[in-house]
């Protein structure tokens, strides 16, 4: 089993010390999916919703909170992101919609949650707009879907990792 990096020998917290690591180039993508009734789909594909453009509204929140990480998880390291992306498919059959956001850094520590928060803002950002016309949504699978760089190596979610 691997090592919490983020407790040390006497069980407390602490941020990881990187001051010693080599700068690489990190990137990782996180995806996630909200769900919601067929009529509130319909509004947010035909972009009919009276909040204005949710898909848009959802873009610029999950780039945002990208950006603000350290903010809000206690132990993670302030970044400076070289690049920023969250898109949307619309998954018509199954009235979802799945985000995906992709950070990348020349750092010292990964940027995967980054890309986890920037994905988790832009679904809430959905929810916030549409829950006057659809309270039963639900948000789900949010993951780690691909990781590169860094002593660990390569991710896939689902695959095999390789160093």
């Amino acid at each position: 089993m691997a090592e919490l990096t983020h407790i040390d020998e006497n069980g407390n917290a602490r941020m990881v010390d990187v001051g010693e690591k080599p700068i690489t180039r990190r990137e990782a993508t996180a995806v996630g999916r909200i769900t919601m009734s067929a009529d509130c789909f319909a509004m947010v594909a035909q972009g009919r919703a009276k909040k204005g453009d949710v898909l848009g509204v959802a873009q610029v929140a999950g780039i945002m909170a990208a950006k603000r990480t350290f903010e809000t998880i206690p132990l993670c390291h302030p970044l400076a992101l070289t690049k920023c992306t969250v898109n949307f498919a619309l998954i018509s059959e199954e009235n979802s919609i799945e985000a995906s956001c992709t950070t990348c850094c020349d750092g010292k520590t990964g940027v995967e949650m980054e890309a986890l928060n920037g994905v988790s803002a832009a679904l809430l950002t959905i929810y916030d707009m549409c829950k006057a016309a659809d309270r039963g949504m639900v948000i789900s699978d949010i993951h780690l879907a691909e990781k590169s760089g860094g002593k660990s190596g390569h991710f896939v979610f689902g695959g095999e990792e390789t160093v």
